[in-house]
């Protein structure tokens, strides 16, 4: 609920979809550009998907794609880079009224070291020593977007 909460209004100030505000959200933090290979994995999307969602945000101007050695570069272009700089304020806005406030300040700071520990990928090295593991459970080391939106989020 919190998370659609947050998505619905950011959404619905900045004109984007969830998934273009994605896109902007992890070129912003990775400096305005990374490989279309390795933007797909940060975000858990197929290439296929990010193509095609790339080539609309090529034709609204966001993002720019050129071909590089062995592979994609995907960058921010000042359409997007204004996109992700008037949203970013909504977006924290947000979470912290529809997450943050309801916690308040003691668990806020339990959430954050929670997170922490979680991004830090504790107890992956101990589960592949034992080989202990929770069925089903998708982690290990959290990606620079993950950690950025984290860090950002509970500070």
């Amino acid at each position: 609920m919190v998370r659609a909460a947050v998505i619905a209004e950011t959404t619905a100030a900045s004109g984007i979809s969830e998934p273009e505000l994605g896109v902007l959200v992890c070129l912003h933090e990775s400096g305005g550009s990374l490989r279309q290979n390795a933007l797909a994995a940060a975000l858990g999307w197929d290439r296929t998907r990010l193509s095609h969602l790339l080539t609309r945000m090529t034709n609204r101007g966001y993002v720019a794609r050129d071909k590089v050695p062995n592979g994609v570069e995907v960058a921010l272009c000042p359409a997007g880079r204004h996109v992700i700089d008037a949203t970013l304020p909504t977006l924290e806005m947000a979470t912290r009224r529809h997450l943050l406030d309801r916690l308040g300040p003691d668990n806020a700071k339990t959430l954050k070291a929670l997170i922490d520990r979680l991004l830090s990928g504790e107890g992956v090295v101990a589960e592949a020593k034992t080989g202990a593991s929770n069925a089903g459970a998708k982690r290990g080391p959290a990606t620079d977007t993950q950690r950025c939106f984290a860090a950002d989020l509970i500070s």
